[in-house]
């Protein structure tokens, strides 16, 4: 059975929340507020954890920062009253998974949550038994360790957010397709997300100043003028 993790210092929400995906076989632990969500999130293991924004203690942006930087990849909805751009771009680029705003329905949350679980653990190749897996991908001088979660040029780590290593990842292994922006939000980001293509745009500018050595002449991660962009694997 899956865990989620429900954080909101909303009584009412909570219930709900808890109740919908009761019906619908998660098990769920709730939190009230940041500080006891991140004790949660750090010491007990979650399939999804779903975290409002606004939070007494520690507030949802924090939260996941802490958990981003103490390595937990555990997938994370953000869950807000706020709807502005702004607002949705930083709390991806802090490294949420999704995000979804205030009113919404039980069955859109549930909706979510399947889809962030599916893309979570779906990596796995093809046709090959698990034991003989290389989770290592070489890409030009770079090397992505996908069980790891890091990326190296030779022995040097390079820094990745959780969304830009799943770019990155997301690129490394379709290499020379050429991808619009909306494709990779439905690729990357798992929903469709109406007018949020600037997001992909931020995303690529910043994964570029990583792992490009002259983020301004890529050889990697190329923009395709008029369409999108395109990964080129060099040997």
């Amino acid at each position: 059975m899956s865990r989620v993790l429900v954080v909101d210092d909303e009584p009412a929400i909570v219930t709900l929340l808890q109740y919908n995906l009761e019906q619908a076989d998660f098990q769920v632990v709730t939190a009230i507020d940041g500080e006891q969500a991140l004790n949660l999130a750090l010491h007990e293991k979650f399939d999804v954890i779903l975290l409002d924004l606004m939070l007494p203690k520690l507030d949802g942006v924090e939260v996941t920062k802490r958990l981003r930087q103490e390595k937990i990849q555990t997938p994370i909805i953000m869950v807000t009253a706020k709807t502005g751009e702004f607002d949705k771009v930083f709390g991806l680029e802090l490294g949420a998974d999704d995000y979804i705003t205030k009113p919404f329905s039980p069955r859109e949350v549930i909706a979510r949550i399947k889809a962030v679980m599916r893309r979570y653990h779906e990596d796995q190749p093809q046709g090959q038994t698990p034991e003989k897996v290389d989770h290592r991908l070489k890409v030009g001088d770079l090397t992505i360790d996908q069980d790891k979660f890091q990326v190296k040029r030779g022995d040097q780590p390079i820094e990745l957010t959780p969304k830009e290593f799943e770019l990155l990842l997301f690129f490394a292994k379709r290499p020379g397709k050429v991808w619009s922006r909306e494709q990779l939000l439905e690729g990357v980001w798992g929903f469709d997300y109406s007018g949020q293509t600037r997001m992909v745009d931020i995303h690529v500018s910043h994964l570029r100043e990583k792992i490009e050595l002259d983020p301004k002449h890529p050889v990697l991660l190329k923009t395709v003028r008029g369409f999108g962009y395109t990964f080129e694997a060099q040997s």
